[in-house]
């Protein structure tokens, strides 16, 4: 049988003493006013019908204050025993707790230390609180406690509210741009047959009722650009996608991407778009184009860079992958130069594509600090993206990168569907010798490439990778609401 400490034993005992008035949990309360907006109203203005959390109170003898607050906005609240009678008084200060629900109607007045605050007139429990609140001195710090109780988090810490909705109005301004661009907004699988769509380890589950293996998807880029063969130029998903690899500051295994394709661009195209997008967006939810990072002050307003892999790896580590053109070559230098490289996967297994992402990843990527869009990439890490037409070693790819995070990936796609299923053999073989990134075969795909598809460029974004470079804090679970935990013993 359950435990409950002497403040959860005394919260549940009011419960009784509540039923005596009113249901402690009671159907609804009609507001008229959001508490953010509430202490903008002129002072004399009544019939406010506001609700919230109790997260501040002083009782006292004939007059209370209390502090209610939803995630957008707090106001403060008088109860007087002379507006609201001696026994509806009485009550409140018997039975009211910190965390619990409150329903207030009244006037707005000013108290003579100048806050704004609500007189009620008329008051009613609207949910109680079974355990207490952290303590409000020093509230909820720890930073796994704030993961697995977000809840509490959001409660207690402004900077956290401020966070979460500052991330919300940032994907709803892109949505706004998107859409403004006659984009249109659409849905595709999460559980998908063939792991497509990106070079990684996907989760693999079984779908009972058909008797298959499925997977979860690792991107939905396949899935839109069959949207693309059946008539949708323009077409982006806030999508949720699922990667069965490392957890660490700056990746999770699930996580939003948002992906988006438009018929007729290249490259070059979407990238004039994702800076102007950007530079938009983030200037409307920030109010400014600089943003500042630990120590660092990034200025976003000035024309972004265009550097190739190439050029960045030559200038870390001088090592030039069109001299070191084959996997063996470059493992070969690799280890004469003594360089570790970290990953899951055995590098001896990798393909050359893989090697070189891996290398720019350990030696470049962290100096990476103003806005880079990071072009040229060897077409064996770019499976589904168009060959360049002057060297066919390379692809129409860019990745843009600030303070050493990847924040967009971008073709223009491959849309042959000979070369793309010739591609997709040898990743397959990949995967088959031990490549668990490596794609495989997905002949549905190669299906609906073959009734014909424009030209096409496309982009993907995490959308939980590029808050946390924006808002600067140090793992990218700050931006998530519920990231996923191990499950502690209880």
């Amino acid at each position: 049988m359950r435990e409950f400490s002497e403040q959860e034993l005394v919260r549940r005992a009011k419960i009784e003493e509540i039923r005596k008035f009113s249901n402690p949990y009671p159907e609804r309360f009609e507001t008229n006013y959001e508490l953010k907006d509430v202490s903008s109203l002129e002072d004399g203005v009544t019939g406010i019908r506001i609700a919230g959390r109790i997260v501040l109170m002083r009782k006292m003898g004939k007059l209370s204050f209390l502090t209610i607050r939803d995630i957008a906005g707090s106001i403060q609240i008088s109860i007087k025993i002379d507006l609201v009678g001696e026994e509806k008084y009485n009550f409140f200060k018997d039975n009211f707790d910190l965390g619990d629900f409150i329903g207030v109607e009244g006037e707005m007045f000013t108290t003579h230390t100048g806050e704004k605050t609500v007189r009620a007139t008329d008051f009613v429990f609207l949910g109680k609180a079974l355990r207490p609140l952290p303590e409000k001195f020093h509230g909820l710090t720890d930073p796994e406690a704030c993961y697995r109780n977000r809840y509490l988090d959001l409660i207690m810490n402004e900077d956290t509210r401020k966070r979460f909705l500052l991330k919300f109005e940032f994907i709803k301004q892109i949505r706004r741009y998107l859409e403004e661009r006659n984009y249109i907004e659409i849905e595709t699988p999460v559980l998908i047959n063939k792991p497509s769509g990106a070079l990684a380890r996907p989760f693999k589950s079984h779908h009972n009722a058909l008797d298959i293996d499925v997977y979860l998807r690792i991107a939905p880029e396949t899935y839109l650009k069959r949207a693309v063969v059946g008539g949708f130029n323009k077409v982006f998903e806030f999508a949720r996608c699922f990667r069965n690899e490392g957890i660490d500051a700056t990746h999770l295994q699930d996580f939003t991407m948002l992906e988006a394709y438009c018929s007729y661009y290249n490259y070059k195209d979407t990238m004039v778009l994702v800076e102007d997008m950007l530079k938009t967006v983030i200037n409307n939810v920030f109010g400014s184009l600089m943003i500042t990072i630990g120590d660092k002050e990034i200025d976003l307003s000035k024309k972004w860079e265009t550097v190739s892999f190439r050029e960045l790896i030559l200038k870390y580590i001088d090592i030039d992958i069109n001299e070191h053109n084959t996997k063996e070559k470059l493992l070969n230098i690799i280890k004469e130069k003594n360089i570790t490289l970290e990953s899951e996967t055995d590098i001896n297994l990798m393909g050359f594509g893989n090697l070189v992402d891996l290398l720019y990843k350990k030696v470049a990527r962290p100096q990476m600090i103003e806005p880079v869009f990071l072009v040229e990439h060897p077409i064996e890490l770019s499976p589904l993206a168009r060959a360049n037409d002057e060297n066919s070693s390379l692809t129409d790819r860019f990745q843009l990168v600030i303070n050493g995070a990847e924040i967009i990936n971008a073709y223009s796609e491959l849309v042959d569907p000979i070369e793309q299923e010739r591609r997709l053999e040898e990743q397959s073989k990949l995967n088959a010798g031990g490549d668990e990134e490596a794609m495989v075969m997905d002949r549905e795909y190669i299906e609906a490439m073959e009734y014909g598809m424009p030209p096409i460029s496309g982009w993907g974004m995490g959308i939980d990778r590029v808050l946390q470079v924006l808002t600067d804090v140090p793992n990218i679970k700050d931006n998530v609401l519920f990231p996923m935990m191990r499950p502690q013993e209880k």
